[in-house]
């Protein structure tokens, strides 16, 4: 399959699932629509945990067709080099725009390819009722282990919310300082000036995905309790799984405000230290006796 425009000839050839070769991607070349189709099933491979794997599929070339199709929709894209804070904001914004049930490679293909930008990270919404879907269809010993299931992604969701935010504050500084440079520092190209307003925008899209993210995955699980009442009742499991829920509500709001905690003074609250990571939050040690 191939495409002729005035920028020259280029080829786009697809051999079984995920084998894509892309030399070159002309801006009026192969359309968003045919290469979804074609990346069609790709799913991010991951390893140890559900971590993501290296892959040059899904790191070099499925990135590299999306920054072309993120140009043909005249989205910014920047070719600066990732900082350490920017690669971690994206690796664990990963583990929440992803879909809860690993399985779940209808959602785990839409969110791979808003990932790499060949669709709108807008449009890489995971339909919330197949969390459901693969839930039932999976064999437990017990009905209860539904429940309990659903209860202990809710609980997982929530204990990564704030390490995330912990990265995406410092993103944002980081972010500040570069528009601060970029006002009052004369600048010798465009390049320059182009990139590092796209890379802030590239930034601040990222950190809101994940808040909506965190939104349909709260819609799935509540779906999910809804349907296992009718289907296998268990009054007991019931409120376990409706106070994790509760607590990732919680969370979820502090994501979708971008990270951003304000007090009724408007002066800014320091974020709780994640529990996973630094121990119990802000208290103080108890006093020695």
């Amino acid at each position: 399959m191939g495409t002729r425009n005035a920028v020259g000839k280029r080829h786009v050839h697809a051999q079984g699932c995920c084998r894509v070769s892309v030399p070159v991607l002309a801006r009026a070349g192969v359309t968003v629509s045919i290469l979804a189709l074609l990346l069609a099933g790709c799913v991010r491979p991951t390893g140890d945990f559900d971590r993501a794997r290296p892959s040059v599929i899904h790191d070099s070339v499925m990135p590299a067709i999306g920054d072309g199709a993120a140009r043909m929709r005249e989205d910014p894209v920047s070719k600066f080099n990732y900082t350490n804070d920017e690669k971690l904001l994206r690796d664990r914004g990963w583990t929440l725009i992803r879909p809860p049930w690993t399985k779940d490679w209808i959602g785990g293909t839409m969110a791979e390819l808003a990932r790499t930008r060949v669709i709108p990270e807008t449009e890489g919404r995971i339909p919330p009722d197949l969390y459901y879907h693969y839930l039932r269809s999976d064999k437990f010993r017990s009905s209860d282990a539904r429940f309990d299931k659903i209860a202990s992604d809710a609980t997982g969701d929530a204990d990564l919310v704030m390490p995330f935010c912990e990265v995406a504050l410092r993103v944002r500084e980081a972010d500040d300082e570069r528009l601060r440079v970029l006002k009052n520092k004369p600048l010798t190209t465009e390049e320059m000036y182009e990139g590092a307003k796209a890379r802030v925008w590239e930034n601040r899209v990222m950190i809101k995905w994940v808040g909506q993210a965190l939104r349909y995955r709260i819609t799935a699980y509540k779906n999910a309790l809804d349907a296992l009442e009718i289907e296998t009742p268990s009054r007991d499991r019931q409120w376990k799984v409706n106070t994790a829920i509760r607590e990732l509500q919680g969370q979820v709001l502090l994501a979708e405000s971008e990270c951003q905690t304000e007090n009724r003074y408007g002066t800014e609250e320091p974020v709780r230290r994640s529990r996973i990571y630094k121990g119990w939050g802000n208290e103080r040690p108890p006093p020695q006796k």
